[in-house]
């Protein structure tokens, strides 16, 4: 390239914590392109931390609900019509309307970067009005997006079934470093990630009254609270140990550390069983077997690299089950512990930017 070529990227957060986004930025950017990420900026919001690319927050005076986004898409809008760029890129459907009409407007190309079936969310399914609100916006505007990408084939398949788009897929694997695995004295089992309503922490919990090892969780989120007052119920104090939010840095220590990975989702909505979160990549990284939902994008995964306990039914029983089985069968375990080793080989951050850098570098080259 003569001249770097500008990228902006649009989200809806305040930029310092979006581990996908900051691998996508540092890739393009190291790969020749000038990129600019721009997010909100809340009152709460810590120093932004310094990237090899640029970072902009946008105030916003709302901080939830209808008017959040409103606010930030009409601010939002305008940066983007005078920032000066030759590509402008929508992350998920929330930012869709002013990256849309920006670019029409400036005649500049646009790239859609779908992290989920936002349409398909059990918080927007759930309410109808919303619910024809969003599909609304996505009819208007995704159709118009004939480059973009997204996390998962199955994600790319609907894609194609609603709108005859051929996404890319670019997975949000972690990126392959030289693994230090750690021992301990006492095995362990881990989950990682939002102590969220769907997690099947209503069936994870009381399972651990059955299971011969104790249970770690890192993390907050909106059902924290009682996910302590199903421990308290259970009386697993003893067994289920909160660590709350872990930084980035320190959380690799104990997933390098765990015996056993959780991966565990409702089937609430169509964008849940479709997904593929991180932690799967998280957990098979660090060379630890994992039980998780028998959702197709893990399958898929399980069948080319048996590295997960595949489940079904995360009843209390069948997760005790599934756990203990783990813990107990050596040989079963070993063979997943070095399937793992296999996987991280292909599944890794520095395969999936070979795809994203082809995207973008497709957008110049001349269509048919």
């Amino acid at each position: 390239m003569n001249k770097a070529k500008r990228l902006v990227f649009s989200v809806t957060n305040d930029l310092n914590y979006d581990q996908r986004m900051l691998r996508i930025c540092s890739s393009l950017h190291h790969a020749g392109y000038d990129v600019t990420l721009i997010g909100f900026k809340r009152k709460t919001s810590k120093p932004l931390t310094e990237r090899p690319f640029k970072q902009i927050r946008i105030p916003i005076i709302v901080e939830q609900g209808k008017l959040l986004y409103l606010d930030y898409w009409i601010k939002l809008f305008f940066v983007l019509l005078f920032r000066k760029a030759d590509v402008l890129c929508a992350i998920d459907l929330d930012t869709i309307l002013p990256v849309y009409y920006a670019s029409r407007l400036r005649r500049t190309k646009r790239v859609y970067d779908a992290h989920e079936l936002f349409t398909e969310l059990k918080e927007v399914i759930s309410r109808p009005k919303v619910h024809r609100l969003w599909l609304w916006i996505e009819r208007h505007t995704v159709p118009h997006f004939p480059i973009g990408y997204t996390i998962g084939e199955c994600y790319a398949e609907e894609f194609k079934r609603r709108y005859g788009l051929q996404y890319g897929i670019v997975r949000n694997a972690t990126i392959l470093k030289a693994l230090e695995k750690k021992e301990t004295k006492e095995r362990f089992i881990l989950y990682q990630g939002w102590v969220n309503v769907g997690r099947r922490f209503e069936q994870l919990i009381p399972a651990m009254q059955y299971v011969d090892a104790p249970l770690i969780i890192c993390g907050e989120g909106n059902f924290y609270t009682e996910a302590k007052a199903l421990v308290a119920q259970h009386q697993l104090e003893e067994k289920v140990i909160f660590k709350g939010y872990v930084a980035p840095e320190n959380l690799r220590q104990y997933t390098l550390s765990a015996h056993i990975g959780i991966t565990l989702f409702e089937d609430s909505s169509l964008s849940n069983r479709l997904s593929m979160a991180n932690r799967f990549f998280d957990y098979m990284h660090a060379g630890v077997p994992q039980l998780c939902n028998q959702y197709p994008e893990y399958e898929k995964a399980n069948a080319r690299f048996e590295i997960a306990s595949l489940i079904a039914e995360p009843t209390v029983e069948n997760i005790a089950t599934a756990l203990n089985n783990l813990l107990h069968d050596e040989a079963y375990y070993q063979r997943m512990a070095t399937n793992c080793l296999q996987a991280r080989e292909v599944y890794c951050w520095q395969e999936e930017e070979k795809t994203l850098i082809n995207i973008y570098q497709q957008l110049w080259t001349e269509q048919p």
